[in-house]
């Protein structure tokens, strides 16, 4: 079974040919919005589709994006909210063992180095300062942890968990 990846969001049109703003969610934006592409479609209130690239250019931090599925600028428009995703068995590992895609850590345990859980990874967030898990905890808010080595020495993939040596009051 597969789940599907976030890979953008189309935020609005640019310009009269139908060209869409996309918040690009991927290190791989190259790859995923490649020219003949095809990415899975969920539009609020829409049943789930497929679009398929035509052409992608980098614009202001974002991407501008034409699809097949929308020639013109009214259909562009229909595709704003528009969430794009992959399926995650077509995304390959990362070649280096200390990287992980997002959807390799959500679900993962969270426990401290004694073994005890202190949550789950609902989510990983990239914020301006770096990369948050968001632990999702029993009884209690979530919480945010930065994903650098210092607080998550350990991510076992394997083992359904990662390992975390939290500061002084971060999971309080």
């Amino acid at each position: 079974m597969s789940t599907e990846y976030l890979v953008g969001v189309v935020v609005r049109v640019h310009g009269l040919r139908g060209e869409l703003v996309v918040d690009v969610h991927t290190d791989s934006p190259d790859e995923r919005f490649a020219p003949g592409g095809s990415l899975i479609a969920q539009r609020p209130g829409a049943p789930v589709g497929t679009l398929t690239v035509e052409s992608a250019r980098p614009h202001s931090g974002r991407l501008l994006v034409r699809f097949v599925e929308a020639p013109d600028r009214d259909a562009a428009e229909a595709l704003r909210g528009t969430r794009l995703l992959v399926p995650t068995d077509a995304i390959a590992p990362p070649e280096d063992d200390k990287e992980f895609h997002v959807h390799q850590l959500e679900g993962l345990r969270a426990e401290l180095e004694d073994g005890s859980v202190v949550g789950t990874v609902r989510e990983v967030v990239h914020g301006p300062g770096g990369d948050l898990l968001v632990l999702a905890r029993a009884d209690r808010s979530d919480a945010l942890v930065p994903f650098v080595t210092a607080i998550v020495p350990t991510v076992d993939l394997a083992g359904g968990r990662v390992v975390l040596t939290p500061p002084e009051g971060l999971l309080d």
